[in-house]
């Protein structure tokens, strides 16, 4: 791959965000911009408002765009989850290399500069993957259901990255194309997103972690209920040998 300098496109989504949301995010995506310089010929942001929802008014989308100049909002009425998000935001998207993570860049920095850096080098799909280290303040429940998953992604998909739910990842225009065949709204897109690309996009896996000041959400009932079932369609789909649409 040439070593020419690329246009990195950072795409987040966004539901209930706090008040002050738009400064924040400038901040740390300015931060992000000073660590790409020399590796990203342009990094730009995409925002995805994710159904309307307290702080998202024009008066904030506004100043969020006089906060990052030339900053891409795409915002509609009815939240549809993170995985619908993702997928407009990712079709939307026209740099060479999308990098995808959560409003609040929950990742440091320099694990940012990381994934770009490899997707910069080997092209394909670039997935963070969290050390033991992560689960140290995480909530115990949650904590749990983060080792379970990757159980079963080791040993019952037989994936060859077990940390599917890692929300840091980055992909070129073939990664796109893997990434638009995905179908599920909420969180386990990405799972789907890894399982689609098995074979057939190179994915490659780094060490990523958290910033130390995160503070983990609950997760609800009906959340995992949902997941639970779309978890049992990939497993069928992944024991059929079928595609989303097949």
């Amino acid at each position: 791959m040439s070593v020419a300098t690329h246009h990195f496109q950072v795409i987040v989504p966004c539901y209930n965000p706090p008040e002050g949301w738009e400064q924040a995010l400038a901040d740390r995506f300015a931060r992000l911009q000073e660590a790409l310089a020399g590796v990203a010929g342009q990094t730009t942001l995409m925002v995805v408002i994710d159904g309307a929802s307290a702080n998202t008014t024009a008066a904030n989308t506004n100043r969020l765009k006089v906060l990052i100049p030339g900053v891409q909002v795409i915002q509609y009425a009815e939240n549809r989850g993170k995985g619908f998000a993702m997928r407009l935001g990712v079709q939307a998207a026209t740099a060479a290399f999308l990098l995808l993570t959560d409003i609040d860049f929950p990742y440091t920095t320099d694990s940012m500069r990381r994934v770009a850096d490899t997707l910069r080098e080997k092209g394909g799909i670039v997935a963070g993957n969290r050390s033991t280290a992560y689960y140290a303040n995480v909530p115990a429940f949650r904590r749990w259901l983060s080792k379970g998953l990757r159980w079963l992604l080791r040993h019952v998909l037989r994936q060859p990255i077990d940390d599917s739910q890692c929300g840091l990842k980055g992909f070129d225009p073939n990664g796109k194309a893997v990434f638009l065949e995905t179908t599920i709204d909420r969180f386990l897109f990405d799972l789907e997103f890894l399982m689609l690309a098995n074979g057939r996009v190179p994915v490659t896996p780094v060490p990523v972690e958290l910033r130390p000041d995160i503070v983990f959400t609950s997760l609800g009932w009906k959340i995992l209920a949902a997941e639970s079932g779309n978890f049992l369609k990939l497993l069928l789909r992944k024991i059929l040998g079928r595609k989303p649409h097949s």
